[in-house]
């Protein structure tokens, strides 16, 4: 059995981690020791690397749970699984594509700089007003509102 502490430094997760995924049911509840230490099995241990590497990866906390609770039930098919990893290849895509943009814009700022003076500075003119942006790298309209 693992101490809290032992199961942080074996997995690589920081103790307020694991109590937030045992809180919110990614994690099985400890045992507890006759001092109410948590206790961990090995197989809590495994639980936890296999969340924190899905979260490496950037699931979402829903996507592991349900990734999780498939790996509870390993006799069925794993075509559930693979709509997950799909669904989060498109996700990660999208954000690449969305940070391509981004550098192709802060490349196209920095390019058309002079290094004059910031009255005539491409930079400040850009970020004060997107339309001399050369792609829609921004939020959506929707999101302004935030």
């Amino acid at each position: 059995m693992l101490s809290i502490g032992k199961l942080s430094e074996a997995a690589g997760v920081k103790v307020p981690t694991i109590r937030y995924y045992e809180q919110i049911g990614l994690l099985p509840a400890a045992e507890r020791s006759s001092g109410n230490q948590r206790l961990y099995s090995t197989k809590a241990r495994d639980r936890l690397a296999f969340v924190r590497h899905a979260r490496d990866l950037g699931f979402p906390l829903d996507a592991i749970r349900d990734l999780l609770s498939l790996s509870d039930s390993p006799e069925q098919s794993c075509e559930a699984a693979d709509r997950i990893a799909q669904a989060q290849l498109l996700a990660v895509e999208g954000r690449i594509a969305r940070l391509m943009a981004l550098k192709s814009e802060l490349e196209r700022m920095v390019a058309q700089c002079a290094g004059g003076s910031v009255a005539d500075c491409r930079v400040i003119e850009c970020l004060g007003n997107h339309a001399h942006c050369s792609t829609d790298h921004g939020r959506d309209v929707a999101d302004l509102s935030e």
